[in-house]
């Protein structure tokens, strides 16, 4: 077995973006290594200042606001209407999603006081809307938000515990139309990210049970579809397709990240890119 790089190396690698071929590299002694390795830093380094310069001449806004828009631009196109709700949520609220003390997501809430969180998901928030909005508008309802959610998340190249949800919703369609429309709508997302050849995976859930996951490499998005048990805690009786993906975890995959922490909000990243070069 050839020499590897030594842990600080590989984690300055890492946070550096450097591809996985980059930090399973092998050497025939440490000078080699440490040799490949001033050399591999330095090609991250001037690689990132070059995408620095790119957002201050050219760009000049971060691929996450970039893909919130487009996102927004491809959604109301479809005819959803984009909603924007609080991001400090009741306690109460969140017992309806079924997140009480012995709930494995409780331990992952961070509490403003013993009655009121941030929010962990959009979910309760959109069912509040779905309740009013079937008094007002005809079938079927259409809404969307996107919006930050908290969680205590183990730490890891996949887990933040401030990140951007997109949750989509259609509430009111034909019963027999579901998981099509759950793959027309998974489709529509990944298609305006610019992801091809993911799949959608059965899996389970702690909160909605039985799921349907995009996934390419890792989960990107969950959806779920009604009528189900939670539904009765707003009065909901119609059919409904909703499905989230973590912004996040989008941009990871497509910009070839190596870790989610350089695609969300930071004072260490800008913009994908290590801000100690």
């Amino acid at each position: 077995m050839g020499i590897i790089w030594t842990p600080i190396q590989k984690q300055r690698l890492q946070e550096l973006n450097a591809s996985e071929a980059q930090r399973e590299m092998c050497f025939e002694s440490q000078q080699a290594r440490d040799r490949a390795f001033q050399e591999q830093e330095h090609s991250l380094v001037v690689e990132g200042k070059r995408r620095l310069m790119e957002l201050r001449d050219i760009k000049r806004r971060p691929s996450l606001s970039v893909l919130e828009q487009q996102l927004v631009e491809a959604l109301t196109q479809q005819g959803f209407v984009q909603v924007v709700t609080p991001t400090i949520i009741s306690k109460t609220s969140l017992a309806k999603m079924s997140v009480s003390d012995d709930h494995p997501l409780f331990s992952q809430v961070f509490w403003l006081d013993s009655k009121r969180c941030l929010r962990p998901m959009l979910a309760p928030n959109l069912y509040t809307l779905w309740k009013d909005l079937l008094r007002l508008w005809e079938k079927p309802i259409r809404i969307f938000e996107i919006g930050t959610c908290y969680r205590k998340e183990s730490k890891g190249s996949l887990h933040l515990n401030e990140f951007t949800m997109l949750n989509l919703t259609e509430l009111g369609l034909p019963e027999d139309q579901r998981h099509q429309r759950l793959e027309e709508l998974a489709s529509l997302v990944m298609e305006t990210v610019g992801i091809a050849d993911y799949e959608m995976e059965l899996t389970t859930s702690v909160v909605y049970g039985d799921t349907l996951d995009v996934v390419k490499g890792i989960e990107l998005g969950s959806s779920a579809m009604g009528p189900h048990p939670l539904d009765d805690q707003w009065g909901i009786i119609d059919p409904w397709v909703g499905i989230g993906f973590g912004l996040e975890r989008l941009l990871m995959i497509k910009e070839g990240s190596q870790n989610v922490q350089s695609m969300g909000r930071s004072l260490t990243y800008l913009n994908g890119v290590r801000l100690n070069i």
